[in-house]
This record gives C-alpha cells, sequence and structure tokens, in this order.
C-alpha cells in the first residue's frame, strides 16, 4: 500500500526535527490559490519563534529535495501551532488535557452549538469538557472543530 504525502514527508523529516529538538504537531498538504503548500508544524515544551521556524526549515528543505515525495512545486511552510491550537487528532486531544478548549458543534447538544471549559478526561474515544456548570461529554464526530483556548471572546 502507498504512503500519503504527509506519512512519506513525516517519516523523512521526523528524526532530524527531533534531533532538533522540536516534535511535530502536524503536517498539510494543500492548495492555498493557485499554490500548493506543504506545512509542517513544529512545536516544543519551550514555544516555537520565528529562528525556530527558520532553523528547522533550512534543515529539512534538503531531506525533502532528495525525497522528492512530491511531484510539481509547492512552497515549504514551517510553523508554530500557535497559542490557541486546533486539536485535530487523538494524541493532539490526549496533549491537551487539563487545557481549556472550546468544541464547535455540529448539532446542538443540551441547547448549545458550542461548549468551553477545562478538557477534564479523553478515555474510550470520547471527551469530557467540564463547564461551570457541569460535564458534556462528546464524541469526536460530533465536534466540527476543537480549540484550545486562551483569549476570551
Amino acid at each position: 500500500m502507498k504512503k500519503s504525502i504527509k506519512e512519506t514527508v513525516r517519516d523523512a523529516v521526523k528524526p532530524t526535527i527531533t534531533d532538533l529538538g522540536y516534535t511535530i504537531w502536524d503536517i498539510t498538504y494543500a492548495k492555498v490559490g493557485a499554490d500548493y503548500h506543504l506545512e509542517i508544524t513544529i512545536d516544543s515544551p519551550a514555544g516555537i519563534n520565528i529562528e525556530d521556524c527558520e532553523k528547522v526549515h533550512r534543515a529539512i528543505d534538503p531531506i525533502l529535495d532528495e525525497c522528492d515525495p512530491i511531484e510539481g512545486f509547492y512552497y515549504l511552510d514551517v510553523s508554530s501551532p500557535g497559542i490557541e491550537r486546533e486539536l485535530r487528532t487523538e494524541e493532539h486531544i490526549s496533549l491537551s488535557i487539563g487545557e481549556k478548549v472550546r468544541a464547535k458543534l455540529f448539532t446542538a447538544k443540551n441547547g448549545k452549538k458550542t461548549v468551553t471549559g477545562i478538557l477534564s478526561a479523553f478515555e474510550d474515544g470520547k471527551l469530557t469538557i467540564t463547564e461551570p456548570d457541569g460535564e458534556c461529554i462528546l464524541t469526536p464526530a460530533e465536534i466540527s472543530k476543537l480549540t484550545t483556548v486562551f483569549f476570551e471572546d
């Protein structure tokens, strides 16, 4: 079975990124306007700044040129997940237990389409978000977007 672009890129660059002291938060490959972009989002316990992104970009650019995982021209972007980050994978969710999150729902639950509170658990494929008025238990399939919250609306 052929690996996806994301898997191929992750396998190629992960050792170098790890050796530099960072982790891969996410990898996306998408068309933005008329151009294709490969975005590698990195993280570290100390956070990420522009110098970190530049260091990783310079280190992985030759690796990607050599393994050539993408046909045609694309832009390579290395970025930080930001302070308010989207939680798209089970790993992201597990790493964010104890943090304040906002879940936007596909359909209203208990009269609300948005649930904001502390992500208190993620077990058996269910998230528990503790709100001031109680707990809300959700499955990832009910959530259209899940993000950490740093700034209040």
